[in-house]
């Protein structure tokens, strides 16, 4: 029977079948389950990373000293001295029997490894990122890459000091412009080079320590940096270093032993204790991250002044100024003109570029006025760089150093020891005269003159420059003849640095003194208007030839 009523519930049952609705439910618990999964497996990986990186971070606390990291240096001032007292990164008990029969026996671990004197092949292998074997050497001339690498590293340790125009340009006919590196924090270019060989020593030897055994800006910008970098410093030097010296490298943070009375007395000390205790015994080689680090000199000579035309750089002791500055200039324009200059009582780079080879070590009489220009000879790398990127050296005479240090003690109101003033020096004498017209930059690359040496230095500049002279005359012993003689230079606008007056030993008249007088004048012409002057007036005087 079909009746009405049937048909809607049949309808009805249709629509609402269990067996209909079973592939939506199926699809929905199968979205949810690859949901599941997923969410797990992000939350797994998420979980793995995030303890992988406390781990490293708890390594990285323990072997890296985040806040001395020269590379990090945005937003921050250059670190280059700080302010307020460090404390020491060395104690000082460690070397409290640090002497010539006891040599901390027992207190410090011994590195296993030899240490070797010759750190070309210690630097080298600090270049090799893979491997530091001891018997590699890295004895290649340096790329422009490796100067602009070490320019990147060490651009929050050194101060990019300026490169300025000077008032001395009237004077000697040319535009000169003075790299003024005597502003870096130890007063000299070796910062350069130094904080790119300590920043580039593998972390084992870093915290073994270094020493060095010197006096020279050399070893005060490895006590300063070193020190900065927390890494244990010693240095030996002589009883017979200046005590300013001592004290400055103590200040710096460095262990100062004071031991033997000549400088090889100490390297062998310094030497000994390094193959004892594992330290890393440095000398001012020219290795390639050494000659990479000064180059960055150069680089900022380069940036500095446009249109360059020629740089001079002090060419004594190991070159490696010259020879790195040169890689740099070198790559960026061939036509400038690289200039070294050193002394003409030991001109070791005149003579090995003659003879084709690098001389011996050539000794100077004067260390204490010339400083790192009298080190000792130049190695390899920067023979081979100076001879093929440099082009002229020339030498000057102790005289023209002395008048270049009064120079820029006058013009630039800056104390310049020999190795910052022998680069003006070649001007002074008249050395370059092809320079003439040109755009001219002159590294003053030191400035560590001590005091009782920069009294001696100025007064002898004076005199050479004609600008203190001496004189003695015979006066009778009547009243008032050496009162005419001052007046006499008063007018002739003369001052007066010494009197003698003398009259037990003159051979003359009983009643004849014998005067003799030191005075101060402007210029050379105004010394002879003097000498003039006084020949007028007494005619048997005698005048004291510099």
């Amino acid at each position: 029977m079909d009746s009405p009523g049937f048909a809607p519930r049949a309808r009805a049952i249709g629509i609402t079948s269990p067996g209909s609705l079973l592939p939506p439910y199926g699809a929905v618990v199968g979205v949810l389950l690859h949901l599941f999964v997923y969410f797990v497996t992000v939350l797994y990986s998420y979980a793995g990373k995030l303890f992988s990186k406390n781990d490293d971070s708890k390594v990285k606390k323990q072997d890296i000293r985040t806040p001395h990291d020269i590379h990090h240096c945005k937003d921050r001032p250059i670190r280059n001295g700080n302010i307020g007292q460090r404390p020491l990164s060395i104690n000082p008990e460690r070397l409290k029997d640090f002497g010539e029969e006891d040599y901390l026996n027992g207190d410090v671990k011994t590195w296993e490894m030899k240490i070797v004197s010759r750190s070309e092949e210690l630097l080298g292998d600090a270049l090799d990122p893979v491997s530091h074997s001891k018997s590699k050497t890295y004895n290649k001339l340096i790329r422009f890459e490796d100067i602009s690498a070490a320019a990147f590293k060490i651009q929050c340790g050194v101060q990019k000091t300026p490169c300025m125009y000077s008032r001395l340009s009237k004077q000697y006919g040319m535009d000169i412009y003075l790299k003024k590196e005597f502003l870096q924090y130890t007063g000299s270019v070796k910062e350069r080079g130094v904080l790119y060989l300590l920043s580039s020593l593998p972390q084992d030897q870093q915290r073994n320590g270094v020493i060095v055994a010197s006096d020279s800006n050399f070893c005060m910008a490895v006590a300063y940096h070193a020190s900065e970098l927390h890494i244990p410093v010693f240095v030996i030097m002589s009883t017979s270093t200046s005590l300013a010296r001592v004290k400055m490298c103590r200040d710096y943070g460095a262990m100062v032993i004071s031991y033997g009375t000549t400088a090889k007395d100490s390297q062998m000390h310094a030497r000994r204790l390094a193959q004892e205790n594992g330290y890393l015994y440095l000398e001012e080689e020219d290795s390639a991250i050494y000659l990479a680090g000064l180059g960055t000199l150069g680089l900022e000579i380069y940036e500095q002044v446009p249109k360059l035309d020629a740089v001079i750089f002090p060419a004594g002791g190991h070159c490696g100024l010259l020879a790195g500055s040169a890689a740099a200039l070198k790559h960026l324009n061939p036509h400038i003109s690289v200039i070294g200059v050193e002394s003409e009582s030991f001109p070791i780079l005149q003579q090995s570029l003659r003879t084709g080879q690098p001389v011996k070590d050539q000794a100077c009489s004067n260390h204490q006025f010339y400083g790192d220009v009298s080190g000792p000879c130049f190695g390899t790398n920067s023979f081979q760089l100076t001879g093929k990127l440099v082009d002229k050296v020339v030498t000057v005479r102790e005289e023209d150093i002395l008048i270049a240090i009064l120079r820029l003690l006058e013009y630039e109101r800056a104390t310049i020891d020999a190795e910052g003033a022998i680069g003006l020096a070649a001007l002074v004498a008249g050395k370059l005269p092809e320079l003439k017209s040109k755009r001219v930059a002159i590294a003053v690359c030191s400035g560590n003159l001590e005091l009782p040496l920069m009294r001696q230095c100025i007064d002898r500049a004076l005199t050479l420059d004609n600008r203190m002279c001496k004189f003695s005359l015979l006066l009778s012993d009547c009243p008032g003849d050496i009162t005419k003689l001052l007046e006499m230079l008063a007018r002739e606008d003369v001052r007066v640095l010494d009197i003698k007056q003398e009259h037990m030993f003159v051979t003359s008249d009983l009643f004849t003194n014998e005067v003799t007088c030191i005075g101060e004048t402007r210029d050379k012409i105004h010394t002879v208007q003097l000498r003039n002057a006084l020949l007028d007036r007494y005619p048997e005087m005698k005048w004291t030839e510099r």
